[in-house]
């Protein structure tokens, strides 16, 4: 007896019957905050904030390749933070190329 593509994606271990499918999918909304933030100045960005989803980006693509089952629309969708926090340091970094050092004393 075949299945059906859509049917076996439904029941798959990482379908839209589980966590697995609607984390990542609501995760996108990160991604679309931060391509929205491409019409913000680079002097309102925030280095530790992108700093920081550019990390864990970082970290969470390779959870998504290592978990069983394999779970590539956790690693698409933490690979494009990522891209986003990258993308954003790139042009706080050009704004303001050489950080102020705080006073001694």
């Amino acid at each position: 007896m075949s299945t059906s593509l859509i049917t076996r994606f439904i029941n798959s271990p990482a379908g839209p019957k589980t966590i697995h499918f609607w984390a990542p999918t609501m995760k996108w909304g990160l991604v679309l905050a931060g391509l929205g933030d491409l019409s913000i100045p680079a002097e309102n960005l925030s280095v530790k904030q992108n700093m920081s989803l550019a990390v864990s980006g970082l970290i969470w693509t390779r959870y998504g390749f290592v978990i069983t089952p394999k779970n590539y629309m956790v690693a698409a969708v933490n690979f494009s933070v990522f891209l986003t926090g990258l993308i954003q340091l790139t042009r706080i970094y050009r704004h303001n190329p050489v950080p102020e050092q705080a006073s001694v004393g």
